[in-house]
């Protein structure tokens, strides 16, 4: 009497062998197979395209706005700023009082205010704090400023 196997026992959920040993096979189609002609014969459009257009070079969007001069009882305050897009990029006090006491009110002024690095830059408005001890050269800074940044805006 032959022996006789046992057949492989199935799990639940287990894969089940999807390739016969039996399958004839059929050989791949080569680059050499030709292709049987089409019925209908191929065109092929292009896209249109977009009409062209000259441009003129690109122009500076950076500029200089200079505001009103103010008039106190100090002196003349004059700003200026310089404004990249829509950014200030640049503050400039064209004048500021003189003379005694208001040089070192105008450069205190000055230095918090003008510059790549000022105050104006940083928060990019006249909403800027006033310098102690020269409060009417402060005011009379934010107000020319307001007046530049009103017109660069």
């Amino acid at each position: 009497m032959p022996a006789v196997e046992p057949a492989p026992s199935r799990v639940a959920g287990a894969p089940t062998p999807s390739v016969a040993p039996s399958a004839p096979s059929t050989p791949k189609p080569g680059k050499s197979t030709a292709r049987p002609p089409s019925s209908s014969p191929r065109t092929t459009t292009k896209a249109p395209t977009a009409p062209r257009t000259t441009t003129k070079a690109p122009q500076s969007t950076t500029r200089r706005v200079t505001g009103p001069g103010v008039d106190n009882e100090y002196g003349f305050v004059q700003v200026q700023i310089v404004v990249s897009g829509t950014r200030i990029v640049e503050a400039v006090s064209l004048s500021l009082p003189s003379g005694g006491e208001s040089d070192i009110h105008s450069d205190d002024v000055s230095s918090r205010y003008d510059g790549t690095g000022g105050e104006v830059v940083q928060k990019q408005s006249a909403n800027v704090n006033t310098v102690s001890g020269a409060t009417e050269t402060s005011n009379s800074y934010k107000q020319s400023l307001r007046g530049a940044i009103e017109q660069a805006f």
